[in-house]
């Protein structure tokens, strides 16, 4: 499986039926809204296929050999809803499939820059009719509710076309869950509510039978032909189909634009959503196509002056990075008050739920590139509070306990250990409100929501914690990132989470006080939460020198990784939980990622030790752990090691290195590798408002570049290797640090400053056959 290497494109030659399944991800257009996987116009050949509205999904019994007290009892997964993708072409009597004839060309383009995906086929038919087919598909970032494909055939001779323009519900899949349950649920999961259709215009509106949720998906065309056509359109409770039958002279051409309109609600009715989008599909048509492609482009201009990064030395680098941008992006864009799912809108992986990879790895690339997509991320979790706040009474805790996995906001998770054991998420939640208000200075999200999520959430640790007989604050019996280590006593990662959290939930009342009274919040339980604080146990083993992941973790037997093949890889495959529960091995970053995201609690020496001592250990069966080595391999000195981690981080989902592409993508690890450039090569951190860089260039790179904003300043950084410079795009002047040392740069005036001398280190050691996985250096 090769893509073309373009910077600003990604690209595939010839048509390989094996591999859709995979480009369908890769090639998948999203707005954060509406998903739509890469098939083919055709609708087949296919892998698997897609198409998504954020938060719609339907409901089914989760499985429990025995049940407890506290399980979560309904599932949610993510419902593949109405195709609007399909545009079938008979060329006289023969339908164009490309399993048939010959493909004398075929090309698909995921354009970075346009937004759109491009397709060129020239196709042979069995009895040797020729045809050119182009076409062009866009899911807007600027009209939330549209989608639009403009579907243009060019004969070699004069011939009769005939086009088949479909709307599709139910449309049959093979269902990926071993659960009878879940496949019943997703068995035909849409009831007609209501179908219409006339003229160029069809409506078709649905709803779930579980869950209650409704959707409306309507489609309208512009129809150009140089010859005479003759035109119809019907529609039924899961198919809608406009028909054209157009007479084509040699040279002539048919030109098809069909717009797409997509709504859903669980409150609104199903006139209302048909109004919805009957009027969506008005402004696209008023718009025109041509219409559509400028505010694509503008809109991604303005993402690109703030986002991009640029890498000289490594071309298929490049390209990775700018479609993990794109795909990241894409996700979060026009979300607005749903969640980013793991898989973005891509495919079905995860069953379309999100965790705590929104928080962690994908809205601090949004914060400091599209803060208005983080904002958004977080009103979901605050619309949500209801939720956990009924979680954390069940589980017999006060304030509120955000879900492990979900799409509405109500726990999904069947397994405990790796689920609701799994309180950090919680703790994510505040971080990225706190990181999210220090970046952008906007104070009347933090009056509205982030207030409240910082109360209710430091809440939830002074009641889940206690403090001992020697005066310390403890949180025992939770689960931090690394899965491997589940249910333990004061995590490292978790502990300092929620030291964070404490604080910032007290500081937030004093800035808002009548917010704080309204949420009831006193003096005295402010005071606790900054005791708290100040009190959290954090283990260290003294012996080593290096911190414990949780406590007593450094005195867990050693697992034995050269007794353990390759193909044992992932090891929950393999291994039951109890072995390596019991074991000093790591799924993936932990304490590494608490020395990341909490660096201020870590010194020089301290991230040396843990960093050598934890990398020996961890063996990266999560596509999460890459982005967040490669981040303390560069601050540690280890800038080879970094670039290797920064390429696994880009390259999991273009060299497929899980294989499970087919499901959908990685956001969070496409997220990784812009932090693995940002923090880990430029070494941004942004600890409580304070910007600081300290950037290296690894040996496998001549230059690279980068860019972000910070509270409404655009800045540019260029790392040489023996020197930065940083220059204002846009905005006021910024106060940050480099290396240590504080400078501004003002608008016109860029800051050239000297990159110190890195002494060599001796280079850590990975679990036998657990090297990041890409071990090459370009040139």
């Amino acid at each position: 499986m090769t893509y073309e290497i373009h910077p600003w494109q990604l690209a595939w030659q010839g048509l390989d039926v094996a591999e859709l399944v995979r480009t369908e991800s890769t090639f998948a257009l999203s707005n954060g809204h509406i998903g739509m996987r890469g098939t083919l116009e055709e609708g087949e050949p296919r892998g698997l296929p897609g198409t998504y509205l954020n938060g719609f999904y339907e409901e089914h019994q989760l499985p429990y050999g025995e049940a407890g007290y506290g399980y979560p009892e309904a599932g949610q997964t993510v419902v593949n809803v109405t195709d609007g993708k399909v545009i079938r072409l008979l060329v006289e009597d023969e339908p164009l499939d490309m399993r048939y004839g010959r493909a004398l060309e075929h090309h698909r383009v995921l354009d970075f820059r346009t937004g759109t995906l491009r397709r060129r086929t020239r196709w042979e038919s069995p009895t040797g009719r020729r045809v050119v087919v182009s076409t062009e598909r866009l899911v807007s970032f600027t009209r939330r509710s549209v989608a639009a494909i403009r579907y243009e055939v060019e004969p070699d001779d004069g011939l009769q076309l005939v086009v088949q323009s479909d709307l599709l519900a139910n449309e049959p899949i093979d269902q990926r869950s071993d659960d009878p349950r879940v496949a019943a649920a997703l068995s035909s999961p849409l009831v007609g509510d209501f179908a219409t259709a006339e003229g160029t215009r069809a409506v078709l509106a649905h709803h779930t039978r579980r869950s209650g949720l409704r959707m409306a998906a309507a489609m309208d065309h512009d129809l150009e032909v140089s010859d005479g056509h003759r035109t119809s359109i019907r529609a039924e409770a899961d198919l809608a189909r406009f028909t054209a039958a157009v007479d084509v002279p040699k040279g002539g051409r048919l030109r098809l634009t069909k717009y797409l309109g997509y709504g859903w609600s669980a409150q609104r009715s199903v006139p209302a959503l048909r109004a919805q989008v009957e009027a969506a599909l008005t402004g696209a048509r008023q718009t025109g196509w041509d219409g559509l492609l400028a505010e694509q482009r503008r809109f991604l201009d303005d993402f690109w002056e703030v986002a991009d990064v640029d890498v000289e030395g490594d071309d298929e680098l490049q390209q990775a990075i700018r479609f993990a941008l794109f795909h990241v992006l894409q996700a979060g864009a026009r979300g607005e008050t749903r969640a980013i799912p793991s898989k973005g809108l891509t495919g079905p992986g995860y069953d379309g739920h999100a965790f705590w990879d929104t928080e962690t790895f994908v809205l601090p690339v949004l914060t400091y590139t599209v803060p208005d997509a983080t904002r958004d991320a977080l009103r979901w979790r605050h619309s949500t509070l209801d939720k956990a706040r009924d979680r954390a009474e069940v589980l017999g805790q006060r304030g509120a306990a955000f879900p492990w996995r979900s799409i509405n906001g109500a726990e999904c998770s069947a397994y405990w250990p790796a689920g609701t054991a799994a309180f950090h998420v919680s703790g994510d939640v505040a971080h990225a409100t706190s990181q999210y208000v220090a970046a952008t200075g906007d104070t009347e999200f933090e009056r509205e929501c982030g207030t409240e999520l910082l109360v209710e959430t430091a809440r939830l640790w002074a009641s889940l914690g206690h403090h001992d007989r020697d005066g310390g604050f403890r949180v025992d019996g939770v689960t931090g990132p690394d899965e491997y280590t589940a249910v333990v006593d004061n995590n490292v990662y978790t502990n300092l989470i929620a030291q964070q959290n404490l604080r910032d939930a007290a500081d937030a009342a004093d800035r808002h006080a009548d917010v704080a009274r309204a949420l009831g919040v006193t003096e005295e339980e402010a005071s606790g939460w900054r005791a708290a604080a100040e009190r959290m146990v954090i283990p260290f083993d003294a012996d080593l020198g290096v911190h414990q992941q949780s406590e007593n973790f450094t005195r867990h037997a050693e697992w034995d990784f050269d007794a353990t093949p390759e193909e044992n890889y992932p090891l929950l495959l393999h291994y039951p939980y109890f072995d390596l529960y019991r074991k000093q091995v790591v799924k993936q970053a932990d304490l590494v990622l608490a020395m990341h995201l909490r660096g201020d609690a870590f010194t020089a020496e301290e991230k040396v030790r843990n960093f050598a001592y934890y990398e020996e250990r961890t063996v990266r069966d999560s596509s999460l752990s890459a982005g967040t080595q490669a981040v303390l391999a560069a601050e540690v000195g280890h800038l080879d090691l970094a670039y290797d981690y920064l390429a696994e981080a880009a390259f999991t989902d273009l060299h497929d290195l899980h294989d499970n592409v087919r499901n959908g993508l990685h956001i969070a690890s496409l997220a990784g590798s812009w932090t693995a450039i940002v923090a880990g090569l430029g070494g941004m951190r942004d600890h409580r408002g304070a910007l600081s860089f300290a950037p290296r260039t690894p040996p496998a790179l001549r230059r690279y570049a980068f860019r972000m904003c910070f509270r409404g300043t655009r800045l540019s950084v260029v790392v040489e290797p023996d020197q930065a410079t940083y220059r204002v795009i846009s905005g006021a002047a910024l106060r940050a640090a480099h290396h240590g040392t504080d400078f501004t740069v003002e608008p016109g005036t860029p800051v050239v400053l000297p990159i110190p001398h890195l002494d060599p280190r001796t280079a850590p050691v990975q679990p036998k056959g657990r090297q990041p996985k890409r071990g090459w250096r370009p040139g």
